[in-house]
């Protein structure tokens, strides 16, 4: 069976609510996203819908190239998987997308973090607890001794299969990516 490989990108964008998480975390990447190709092309997580504005935010396609991203510090981390593994990913994300306006930001989940207390509400999610919850159902194993929603973008490099790629500025990465170009929601069978 043909392995495939999803990318974890931790990021630090330097707004002013990733600062205020870091200074509870200490830790100098806050936000986790879920990438289907090397080019991070196809990027996934629980974050920002407008870039000006950290109230609106549910599930979102980032786009790594724009302005929020610009001047971001990162870490890439390769998983390898099974094709079957990444098709229930990739159907996972794509019936997400397709119902997106249904998922919420969890702002009670990102606070109760804090106080190390459990926030599951139905349908909303924070970016580590997104990313975390898309690898555990996709049986990737994830040897938390907590719950998803207590999991940090910390929490998540600490994962036994993970292989980090590359720590720098994105920018940086982006411009240093092969130029070859694949979608993978069309090698999806249906």
């Amino acid at each position: 069976m043909k392995e495939q490989k999803v990318y974890i990108l931790l990021t630090d964008t330097g707004t002013i609510f990733s600062r205020l998480i870091k200074l509870y975390t200490r830790k100098p990447l806050n936000h986790a996203s879920i990438a289907f190709d090397q080019q991070l092309l196809h990027v996934y997580s629980f974050g920002r819908k407008k870039s000006g504005n950290p109230f609106i935010a549910g599930f979102v396609k980032e786009n790594i190239q724009g302005d929020l991203f610009k001047k971001a510090s990162c870490a890439i981390y390769s998983c390898s998987i099974s094709e079957a593994q990444y098709n229930t990913m990739l159907e996972k994300i794509k019936k997400m997308e397709a119902q997106k306006q249904l998922y919420k930001y969890n702002f009670l989940g990102v606070f109760a973090v804090v106080f190390n207390k459990r926030m599951d509400r139905k349908n909303a999610f924070f970016c580590s607890h997104f990313v975390a919850t898309i690898l555990d159902e996709c049986g990737i194993n994830t040897p938390y001794q907590k719950p998803l929603s207590l999991v940090t973008p910390n929490d998540l490099k600490e994962l036994p299969s993970l292989q980090l790629e590359y720590n720098g500025k994105l920018v940086y990465y982006l411009s240093h990516t092969g130029s070859e170009k694949r979608d993978p929601f069309t090698l999806l069978t249906c």
